[in-house]
């Protein structure tokens, strides 16, 4: 689709994920095993058919670029086809990008070289499956100068969220930043419209509405800016409801806290779960090392046999697990798990060691963590927040190449 220019915001710090940010940016962040966060936003737009692609970085990009770079190479240059990645170019000023609509504003010269009719900006930390192609229809549909992705959810999730208020004929009216009282879905008083933090706009709006916006004194924000301008002056803003095919929401999640970062893996080990990994019709791709097959072993000790156990559990490859027990929890590449230990309901990061009679709960463990023998940890919350970082559910988090004693 060359008249289509699409732009991936990738820069954001992640502060509510830290310590998983710690040395990362939010989308290289590991998730489900083998994927980092941005390969679910990156497979929506190859798979959608949209293959001119520019990824804004910024904080601690060294590790995204390096994914990107290794497993995204796949669209092709003689074609027109590219994902490429843009750090903040200071081309109008000093300044790193100040937020959502700055970020697309210092890159308007981009814009403008390529000239496309329509203009894609998507959010680079989210884990949903879209075609964005039904987007481009509903965009055609109405005329819309812009487009926002909305999907419902209970009126009392509106706290955490930028509310897309709408009227009866589907035009966006309004717009609230995680509100006390937010506005609901008309006909459904307990609904409302949470944006998914994608935009399509024509081009030359755009470009006239970033640049308005770049000279007042504000968050340079397209929820809390953008949207707001365009109403006041009457522009054509719609919303695009993501159902499926039976008017039910689709799976979407914003996994910008640890918490949220920890149910949407547990989500994956479900016996039926909402977002199927496994369709062929809508690949999830990614960078792939050489790794060799997962090996379960039965472990003899003194006459007794322990054998390797796995239950509901995504176990990526190159894995060893040793008369262990694994239980509802998604282990990455080269995991290595000792005779005697157990993991259960946990996220275990790439090149991580348990130890034997170890045991492992409600646990986030990040990557090259080695649990000497005989360790606990998920087991007692107390002990555990002296030496690690503990969310406001419980789970346990274990930064990257920590020392655990």
């Amino acid at each position: 689709m060359r008249e289509v220019l699409t732009f991936i915001l990738a820069g954001g710090k992640g502060e509510r994920l830290n310590p998983l940010t710690r040395d990362r940016t939010k989308p290289a962040v590991p998730f489900g095993g083998i994927y980092r966060i941005i390969d679910f936003t990156l497979s929506n737009c190859v798979n959608s058919g949209l293959r001119r692609v520019f990824v804004l970085i910024q904080y601690k990009s060294f590790s995204l670029q390096k994914h990107i770079l290794a497993g995204w190479d796949i669209v092709s240059s003689q074609l027109g086809e590219f994902i490429d990645v843009i750090p903040p170019q200071q081309r109008i000023g000093s300044d790193w990008y100040k937020g959502t609509a700055d970020a697309i504003h210092q890159n308007a010269y981009t814009i403008q070289d390529y000239n496309p009719k329509l203009v894609m900006i998507l959010a680079g930390d989210h884990v949903y499956k879209m075609d964005y192609r039904k987007l481009m229809e509903r965009h055609q549909e109405t005329d819309a100068d812009m487009t926002v992705a909305c999907i419902e959810f209970p009126k009392d999730a509106a706290t955490g969220l930028g509310v897309v208020e709408v009227d009866k004929k589907g035009r966006v009216c309004g717009f609230q930043e995680k509100p006390l009282d937010p506005k609901t879905i008309p006909g459904d008083p307990n609904k409302i419209f949470g944006s998914m933090g994608i935009y399509l706009f024509k081009t030359e709006v755009l470009l006239e509405e970033l640049g308005e916006d770049a000279r007042l004194n504000s968050d340079h924000d397209f929820g809390k800016n953008i949207i707001p301008q365009m109403i006041q002056k009457k522009r054509r803003v719609y919303f695009y409801n993501f159902v499926d095919e039976d008017n039910r929401p689709k799976y979407w999640r914003d996994i910008g806290t640890r918490d949220a970062y920890y149910q949407a893996n547990m989500d994956l080990v479900r016996s039926n779960p909402e977002f199927n990994l496994y369709d062929k019709s809508w690949p999830v791709r990614t960078y792939h090392a050489q790794f060799p097959p997962i090996k379960i072993m039965s472990v003899t000790d003194k006459g007794s046999t322990n054998v390797g156990l796995v239950v509901d559990s995504l176990i990526a490859g190159g894995c060893e697990i040793k008369g262990a027990q694994i239980k509802r929890s998604v282990l990455s590449s080269n995991v290595r798990i000792e005779n005697y230990a157990e993991v259960s309901d946990s996220v275990l990061m790439e090149s991580v060691t348990v130890g034997e009679y170890s045991k492992i709960q409600n646990a986030i463990i990040d990557k090259e963590v080695t649990i000497p023998p005989h360790s606990e940890i998920g087991y007692n919350l107390e002990m555990d927040r002296k030496r690690f970082d503990v969310t406001t559910s419980g789970i346990v988090i274990v930064a990257k190449k920590s020392a655990v004693q």
